[in-house]
């Protein structure tokens, strides 16, 4: 069977990590999203902790904190190092086999592959502040404060290093709204698309076959 990759991209707090989770269950394949903060820290000599916080969130000063970061003689930024050895271990991972990617900008990184499908959940505010509120043991507040600071964050950093817009319908093969049709319809989705396009690859091979 070919492999098949799946990118979740998401809010914060729109459940798109469970909701990879779930689909990598039903699918049997791996999943990947903070297990490989220990391969990049590795690669890159970097502190896991600092990948923790770098390597899917921009610097807490935003986009000038990009533009004015300290740079070697070759012109890279510790976050361009961050990122650049981010996506070779999501590039060596796809090649071994299916896999499910949370975030880390993989639907940019593997967009000159066809094996590809790229979500992304979103939600409305008050599911989403909820969820946070229920997980992280806080008021509403300071959910708030923490959905508009972390989705803040992984937009500059995506539209950094991509050159694209996080978020827009355009640039994924399917946007799904958690709060509207549920995690569990999120997830039967997207398992029915991988399922579909994997099915009409073995078909037209067995077609290929017969002809």
């Amino acid at each position: 069977m070919d492999k098949k990759i799946i990118t979740i991209s998401r809010e914060f707090g729109s459940g798109g990590r469970f909701i990879g989770e779930e689909v990598a269950k039903k699918l049997g394949f791996a999943c990947y999203d903070k297990n490989i903060i220990g391969q990049i820290a590795e690669k890159s000599g970097l502190a896991p902790e600092y990948i923790r916080e770098s390597a899917e969130l921009s610097p807490k000063k935003g986009l000038f904190a990009y533009a004015f970061a300290g740079r070697d003689i070759t012109g890279k930024s510790v976050e361009d190092l961050v990122y650049e050895t981010q996506r070779k271990v999501i590039l060596e991972l796809t090649e071994k086999e299916s896999c499910v990617i949370i975030g880390r900008n993989a639907d940019f990184i593997l967009k000159d592959r066809d094996d590809v499908l790229n979500v992304f959940i979103y939600g409305d505010l008050p599911e989403k502040v909820e969820r946070i509120c229920r997980l992280y043991h806080v008021s509403e507040q300071e959910a708030v404060r923490m959905m508009t600071d972390i989705d803040k964050r992984r937009m500059t950093n995506y539209n950094f290093y991509t050159e694209q817009k996080w978020g827009k319908a355009s640039n994924y093969t399917v946007c799904l709204n958690s709060s509207r049709i549920g995690y569990e319809r999120c997830e039967e989705i997207i398992v029915g698309d991988e399922t579909d396009s994997r099915d009409t690859g073995e078909a037209a091979a067995g077609n290929a076959k017969i002809s």
